[in-house]
């Protein structure tokens, strides 16, 4: 039976668009710990905020802090300096961690100390709600105002993942969909069409042909992937990790959907999972087919020795979307000075500037995130971007219980390590998840929500 946890007033779906995790291949995504959602009261907003800047003059040195998701960090140091010559203002790039849940806990550390914050954070999709709980960042609305930015020329799924009680709290900036990413030389051998498939059923009917690396189809790791990528199977059959605040994963299509995963490793045999980055281990050949972000497309385009095929994530019995956006966006500290604030917002505007955006796409393999970016350069050399961009058509918001609850990522990943690395009862896991879930957002968010 469904637990029917309160969803507060004007808590809804298209005020909280989910995000997704990008940066495969270059970038290794940890899914534990990270910053707990602390403090008293309720949920962060603005109405303490100082948020007029009239008359305010930008500081002239800010500090960048950063992942370089997608292995971005030469770009992102050519798009700074180039910021730096336009402006005349320093950015200090920084690296604030190897990943998200780095740059979380740094972040978190420098808030409890009121020291060394920076004037822009990248920020993931599950770190970005409870900073805003805490009242870590500050909505940009009035910069944006001020600065003249086109939000109605960003792409509207991925500005719009950002906005929460009528306040835009960041800007896009890496961002992904997963993409079925499938080694063409073996789908030839084995007279397979040259595309991803249309369903899993109809991947379970060609895996058995798919012979020539270790596994037909390769899961992706569980510490950073299971939360994000398995809401594909999940929606596929119906299902999903949570209704928006209601835990649904321990529901028959969801157990269902997660025996079928259990089969494909073991009665079935056709699917492994990763032990580390899938989009490497896809790139040395090891396996004919997998699921990755599509930050890691360049760095699998450059390290194959075979010809990459992407597509579309495969659907399953039940129509509709089946694919979640991800990726990380940049916000601006509240703690930040008004000077460093406006100037933070100055270095978003220039960041996510058409030409901006496809030049870090170019780099990286994400997605450019304007409408008015021109990328017939950019998939000219790289025409399996534009796969991920028409995917956008096809994507669909994030269950809530996957980017909204602190640490719901770790586990969901323990949940599944227990049934596909020991075949452990799924019933039995998914009833584990869902009470620890529920445990979560009644402890965590419910209070800051009321």
């Amino acid at each position: 039976m469904t637990s029917s946890l309160h969803l507060p007033r004007g808590f809804s779906r298209r005020s909280l668009l989910g995000l997704g995790v990008a940066g495969a291949g270059a970038l290794g995504l940890a899914a534990c710990g990270g910053p707990e959602v602390g403090g008293e009261g309720g949920a962060g907003g603005a109405e303490d905020l100082d948020l007029d800047f009239e008359g305010v003059e930008p500081a002239t040195e800010i500090d960048f802090w950063t992942n370089h998701p997608g292995g971005s960090q030469q770009v992102e140091a050519e798009l700074l300096a180039a910021f730096t010559e336009e402006t005349g203002i320093e950015v200090n790039h920084v690296t604030a961690g190897s990943n998200y849940e780095e740059i979380a806990q740094r972040f978190q550390t420098a808030q409890a100390a009121n020291s060394g914050l920076p004037a822009v954070v990248v920020l993931s999709d599950v770190w970005w709600f409870r900073y805003f709980l805490n009242g870590n960042i500050i909505p940009i609305d009035t910069l944006v105002e001020q600065l003249g930015i086109d939000l109605s020329d960003y792409r509207d799924s991925l500005v719009q993942d950002y906005q929460y009680e009528d306040q835009q709290w960041a800007l896009p900036y890496g961002r992904s969909t997963p993409l079925f990413y499938y080694n063409k030389d073996h789908f030839a051998e084995a007279g397979l069409p040259d595309r991803a498939p249309e369903t899993w059923e109809e991947f379970e009917e060609w895996a058995p042909q798919l012979t020539q690396g270790e596994t037909a189809y390769m899961y992706p790791d569980l510490a950073g992937y299971a939360g994000w990528t398995l809401q594909n199977v999940l929606w596929g059959h119906g299902a999903a990790w949570s209704e928006e605040w209601s835990i649904t994963c321990a529901e028959p299509a969801a157990v269902e959907a997660m025996q079928w995963v259990q089969d494909s490793v073991f009665s079935k045999g056709w699917a492994q999972v990763a032990s580390s980055d899938s989009a490497d281990t896809f790139a040395a050949g090891v396996c004919s087919s997998t699921i990755a972000s599509t930050g890691s497309l360049v760095g699998v385009l450059e390290s194959s020795t075979f010809d990459v095929g992407v597509g579309f994530l495969p659907g399953g019995s039940v129509d509709g979307p089946v694919c979640p956006t991800g990726g990380a966006g940049l916000g601006i500290p509240a703690a930040a000075s008004k000077e460093e604030q406006l100037a933070g917002a100055m270095l978003l505007e220039f960041m996510g500037r058409p030409e901006s955006t496809v030049a870090f796409s170019a780099a990286t393999g994400y997605m450019p995130v304007r409408k008015s970016a021109d990328l017939t350069e950019l998939t000219a050399e790289t025409p399996q971007i534009q796969i991920a961009v028409d995917q956008l058509d096809a994507t669909k918001p994030q269950d809530f219980a996957r980017v909204f609850l602190p640490g719901a990522d770790q586990e969901m990943a323990e949940a599944i390590a227990s049934i596909v690395t020991t075949e452990g009862d799924v019933q039995e896991a998914m009833d584990g998840l869902k009470e620890t879930l529920e445990g979560i957002y009644t402890k965590e968010i419910e209070p800051k929500l009321e």
